[in-house]
């Protein structure tokens, strides 16, 4: 286990890659420090860490840094290797993790991001839409993946559990907001239930960011977003 000094991660509580790297750091048992970033105002040691993204998570490990949330869970679970993997230890089980991890953010991500960025309530139904169709496949990934156990993982939280799992907060945010519902228990009733007993584990409670803080920073960002919208318009 590394000591405190050894570890640092930048991140912001809001964001669902953070989190997803602060759950890793949980399930390994790595002490760290943590360091929240302000991404409206970047710092130099952010933009010094990642300087080709300029983004959150980052983590600094002996000094060097690791970048991209993904890259970040791996490179946690193969160097601190004690105690269970969160990735499968067979090769084709660890390429499906790996296929619908990138699914999740190459294709769930932007789709509630969508939601959020809604200009209209016809807009976000759309948005709405779009989303659900990219929730259904999990349904399958999961039955494939858990062998009808209660975590992708099997009988126990690991690397797509956690790759999917941190934007679950998120998607409460948007209900918070605009009374909408991203996993649906009506069609995917596997998904909703992992849902409900992946949010009570302690992985999750670790990292959680408060409701107002996301409120907070929708409203932030949504302003941003409309004030781009106007300038591009005139």
């Amino acid at each position: 286990m590394a000591g405190e000094g050894d570890v640092r991660l930048l991140g912001t509580g809001v964001s669902s890659f953070a989190v997803r790297v602060r759950m890793a750091l949980y399930l390994k048992g790595v002490s760290y420090e943590y360091l929240e970033q302000d991404l409206f105002d970047k710092g130099g040691l952010l933009l010094a860490s990642n300087p080709v993204h300029k983004k959150v998570p980052v983590l600094i490990h002996a000094g060097r840094p690791v970048c991209e949330s993904l890259a970040i869970v791996e490179y946690v679970d193969e160097v601190w290797a004690d105690g269970a993997s969160l990735l499968p230890a067979d090769p084709y089980g660890r390429a499906v993790a790996r296929f619908w991890a990138a699914y999740v953010d190459d294709k769930l991500s932007p789709a509630w991001i969508g939601i959020l960025r809604a200009a209209s309530e016809e807009d976000r139904a759309e948005k709405l839409d779009a989303a659900l169709a990219v929730v259904g496949p999990m349904e399958d990934a999961l039955a494939q993946c858990s062998g009808g156990k209660d975590y992708f993982a099997g009988d126990s939280v690991g690397y797509l559990d956690i790759a999917l799992g941190c934007n679950l907060f998120w998607f409460e945010a948007l209900r918070e907001m605009f009374g909408v519902t991203v996993i649906d228990a009506g069609r995917t009733p596997r998904l909703a239930a992992w849902a409900q007993r992946f949010v009570q584990t302690e992985a999750a409670k670790k990292a959680a960011p408060s409701m107002k803080s996301m409120v907070d920073c929708a409203g932030k960002l949504r302003s941003m977003w409309a004030a781009s919208a106007a300038a591009a318009a005139k």
